[in-house]
């Protein structure tokens, strides 16, 4: 039998962020407040055919990053307050831009790490490379399984960091230069 693979397409920026946070549920929160602006967690909910508790995790989310905003009314019907919620689209290049900011320092500390270190290895596959210090602490003997610790290159892993921080970068850079263009 095989796996039923469904592709999610993303017709916006807004809908593709709420997948990479959630998934197809948040999908199909972020279509839902598309279509819909000023839509309660019941009118979404009952739009996608989601239960309530999984509608309202997926706009939490969305509300804690910005992504979207509610505002608080009273429902006529019952006299209790409501969240009616919209879609900030234009939050999501700033979103973006946040994230790779972020991603970009966890590369440069990295980065930083790898350089300013010297580190011993084994070589089995499912033990992990130490530090000079780390090592000799252990006597430079894998406390996992008892071989010699060796020095090891990792110049490829930080050639790869190197070629990661530009990347992101560049792309951060080209869109600044079509935000001035705009």
């Amino acid at each position: 039998m095989m796996a039923k693979h469904s592709k999610i397409e993303y017709e916006d920026a807004f809908v593709k962020i709420s997948g990479l946070l959630g998934g197809e549920e948040y999908v199909r929160v972020a279509r839902a407040l598309l279509n819909n602006e000023n839509s309660t967690d019941e009118e979404i909910a009952s739009a996608v055919g989601l239960k309530i508790n999984n509608v309202r995790k997926a706009l939490y989310e969305l509300f804690g990053r910005s992504l979207i905003s509610g505002i608080r009314v009273r429902d006529l019907k019952r006299g209790w307050f409501v969240y009616r919620w919209r879609a900030q689209r234009d939050q999501t290049d700033g979103f973006i831009e946040g994230q790779k900011r972020k991603a970009l320092g966890r590369l440069n500390e990295r980065l930083l790490y790898e350089g300013s270190h010297e580190f011993y290895y084994c070589g089995t596959p499912v033990c992990q490379k130490r530090t000079f210090e780390e090592s000799m602490d252990v006597f430079f003997k894998c406390p996992n399984c008892s071989k010699i610790l060796y020095p090891t290159d990792n110049s490829e892993i930080k050639t790869a960091l190197k070629w990661k921080i530009d990347e992101i970068m560049n792309e951060m850079e080209s869109s600044k230069g079509s935000e001035a263009k705009g």
